[in-house]
């Protein structure tokens, strides 16, 4: 193969990426979660924790109180998250429809040495962010409440109960573990991502478009016209993962292990574009070559998730600094892989060209 070639074909096919809307748009995005990564961090975390942000938020939330008198209700009028107002459940559920309540509880009227559990019921409204951290904070006034029921039926407790000693949770921690369990990997492996998606679509097309037979009779041969789509995709990869991991630590965030994570991206995604490319050389068609890819690159990440030093394992640790040098030779292991992959597809390239000259 000669340099000149792929440089050609390379340049050729990256500066017609400006005109994929598509690819566009996706970088985009991952541009404006890098760049705002430190404001979606309360809103993106919230989602999956509301109590990550519920302490920051200080508003006083009018709630209702209906049912039998308890000392749930000094609880809830001794908590300064909400401003309470005893009313019939009827009207409290209606106002709550109408959303001048947040949320309303009723409290049965059964007795704190009855037999039977207090069952409590609160009524909120469904799929409402705020409704999520009303739930948090009177998860605080519903546990004071249970340990004072469970000292008042203290004499039904049979067995001794083992006293935990647990350390002081950590508020931070939700954000710890969004920001570099998901934030960080989920960036720096979506340009692999695309890139594998894109490498199909770029040879597909010359099947699809009828030009194969055209690029056959220019000095290029097929497995440089290969090779020189798939390094226009390979080196938008390192480019954009540098390009976000710097725009994470302006956001604040410190990162460890910046290039030791560029550079088993980059050999990761060389292993993915590999295997995109060799399944749009075996299809040949764009559709079927990307749901083939699709469902195949699913089955690798769930298999590879199944080993401690999977990728995104390793890019957390390198993150934070938490390992070794053996990630060396797992670079080292991936590097052959795609060595491996790249030897098959330049034949399977070859191949091709054969039978379509014959």
């Amino acid at each position: 193969m000669k340099s000149r070639h792929l440089q050609v074909i390379a340049k050729k096919e990256f500066s017609s990426l400006v005109s994929e809307k598509t690819i566009i748009l996706a970088i985009i995005l991952q541009l404006f979660i890098a760049m705002f990564s430190s404001f979606l961090l309360v809103g993106l975390a919230s989602m999956y924790n509301p109590d990550a942000i519920s302490q920051y938020v200080k508003i006083q939330y009018p709630i209702a109180y209906s049912g039998s008198h308890t000392p749930v209700l000094q609880y809830l009028e001794e908590d300064g998250d909400f401003i309470v107002y005893e009313m019939p459940l009827s009207d409290a559920v209606g106002a709550l429809k109408e959303r001048k309540l947040s949320a309303v509880i009723w409290v049965p009227d059964t007795p704190e040495y009855a037999d039977e559990p207090v069952k409590i019921t609160i009524y909120t409204v469904q799929n409402d962010i705020q409704s999520s951290i009303v739930n948090v904070k009177l998860k605080d006034t519903f546990i004071e409440y249970e340990e004072r029921l469970r000292e008042v039926r203290s004499d039904r407790i049979e067995n001794q109960p083992v006293d935990l000693n647990l350390p002081p949770s950590n508020p931070s921690a939700d954000f710890y573990e969004f920001v570099y369990g998901l934030l960080i990997p989920l960036l720096v492996f979506m340009p692999a991502i695309i890139s594998g998606a894109l490498i199909i679509d770029l040879i597909t097309e010359e099947y699809q478009h009828d030009t194969l037979e055209t690029l056959m009779s220019t000095p290029l041969t097929f497995p440089e016209a290969v090779w020189g789509k798939i390094l226009a995709c390979f080196i938008i990869v390192p480019l954009q993962a540098t390009g976000w991991l710097i725009l994470l630590i302006l956001n604040g965030i410190r990162i460890s292990g910046v290039v030791p994570i560029i550079l088993h991206v980059s050999a990761g995604s060389m292993v993915i574009i590999l295997l995109g490319a060799l399944t749009a050389l075996r299809y040949r068609e764009r559709t079927n070559a990307q749901f083939v890819f699709s469902t195949a690159l699913v089955v690798v990440i769930i298999a590879s998730l199944a080993f401690p030093m999977n990728p995104a394992n390793l890019i957390v640790r390198l993150s934070v600094n938490s390992i070794g040098h053996e990630h060396w030779l797992i670079l080292a292991v991936v590097i052959f892989v795609a060595a491996l992959l790249g030897i098959l597809t330049t034949k399977y390239a070859e191949r091709v060209r054969d039978i379509a000259i014959k």
